[in-house]
């Protein structure tokens, strides 16, 4: 089994329940018969895009990581590439360990806000 990472960009006007009910149905295709289990999922939340898709300029952002067999992706893949509520996803084999189920915009500001504070204590002595 290998570790992935997947980002799903959906169509900004689903509601938060229809897009964990489609996740729960992508999921399901890489973990069902214990082939797999999902490591984490954050929810970014709608986001402005860099560029129109379908002419909408805002999706809805959702980073998962999973653990699953190759020979599960294709069917996953084949099943996104179907839903057209589902604007753009990117599947990448993720080396190295899993990340903790937050936003990497957190995590950078929770780095810098505790880089800062490590400044202050240093500049006190």
């Amino acid at each position: 089994m290998r570790n992935y990472e997947v980002v799903y960009i959906f169509d900004a006007a689903l509601d938060e329940a229809a897009i964990n009910g489609k996740l729960e149905r992508y999921h399901a295709l890489v973990t069902g018969e214990g082939r797999g289990e999902v490591l984490a999922v954050d929810h970014w939340g709608t986001r402005q895009l860099a560029y129109a898709i379908r002419k909408k300029v805002s999706g809805y952002y959702v980073v998962a990581q999973f653990r699953t067999d190759p020979t599960s992706l294709v069917e996953f893949e084949r099943a996104l590439k179907l839903d057209e509520e589902l604007m753009r996803h990117l599947v990448v084999l993720h080396e190295g360990e899993p990340t903790a189920p937050m936003s990497v915009a957190v995590a950078r500001a929770r780095t810098a806000d505790e880089e800062g504070e490590d400044l202050d204590d240093e500049e006190e002595d």
